[in-house]
């Protein structure tokens, strides 16, 4: 029986190694623009295999048994920008950003939220945490930028021609602009809820990314995260909001933390979808604070 088993769990490991490193693959270049060569290359290898097959064309089934280093190297020059897209993420990821990486983030989305608020100009934060939000909207306009409070304002500014929509944040870099989040289907809200507010609900209910929003038609600030949406809230507990999901989890955690994280669903906070901390009132245009 032991002597089985260990003849067994060297290939179903390789097994298992090569098909989620396919998998990953696959999603990771799916929608891309060198997403049509690997079909169109895919497609070409199987009918080349099935002809040497068939047609026992030997010196071609040689070829195909040989190519796999320029295959290899065919890939890394179509998908360089990918690849290079994919390290940079890597390197975003709360594994390892420091605390004080994030707070700097963090600092940047209060400080634009707080001087949007000010002057009454809308705005959709969503602050990418385990899960990709890009696979969880419908449209985006690449930016892939520092993130600065100027910059976040500019886009916001309503002469904007992509001030629509909302922005996805990627550690330090803004990544996507103009994106529409998937709306929230609960029959429960107020009629009153706005669409900026719906769609910050829509997006947390289906990844683990905190979404801020501030209303153009108050000024009031809020946040949405797990499906529950808190409005009203101060600068302060903002702050305390942003840093209690993206610092303290990576720093405390680690790598275990932040794998058990990806369990998003499992962990959903219990009670009404819309909590109002302070009720949202007028701010003064580009007054005092």
């Amino acid at each position: 029986m032991w002597q089985i088993i260990q003849e067994v769990w060297r290939p179903a490991l390789e097994i298992l190694i090569l098909a989620v490193g396919i998998y990953f693959a696959t999603r990771f270049v799916r929608g891309t623009r060198g997403w049509p060569v690997v079909i169109g290359f895919a497609l070409l290898l199987i009918v080349l295999s099935l002809a040497a097959s068939l047609l026992h064309l030997e010196v071609l089934r040689w070829l195909l048994g040989n190519a796999s280093f320029v295959i290899v190297l065919g890939a890394v020059i179509i998908f360089q920008p990918e690849i290079r897209r994919m390290l940079g993420e890597l390197g975003n990821l709360p594994l390892f950003a420091t605390a004080r990486e994030q707070r700097e983030n963090i600092e940047v989305v209060v400080g634009t939220c707080e001087r949007l608020a000010e002057v009454r100009i809308g705005a959709l934060i969503a602050i990418e945490q385990s899960i990709q939000l890009y696979e969880a909207v419908e449209s985006g306009i690449l930016v892939d930028c520092e993130a600065t409070p100027e910059m976040l304002e500019t886009i916001f500014f309503p002469n904007n021609a992509i001030h629509d929509g909302g922005v996805i944040l990627k550690g330090d870099r803004i990544a996507y602009a103009a994106c529409i989040f998937p709306l929230t289907q609960r029959q429960d809200l107020n009629k009153s809820l706005g669409t900026r507010h719906r769609a910050a609900l829509g997006l947390s209910e289906e990844t683990d990314a905190p979404i801020v929003v501030v209303s153009e038609e108050s000024g009031a600030i809020s946040y949405a995260y797990k499906g529950q949406l808190v409005r009203g809230v101060s600068i302060e507990e903002l702050r305390s909001f942003l840093t209690s999901v993206i610092v303290r989890p990576a720093r405390a955690r680690g790598i275990v933390g932040w794998l058990r994280s990806r369990q998003f669903e499992s962990n959903r906070p219990t009670g009404p979808a819309v909590i109002t901390r302070n009720e949202p009132r007028p701010a003064p245009l580009g007054g005092a604070k």
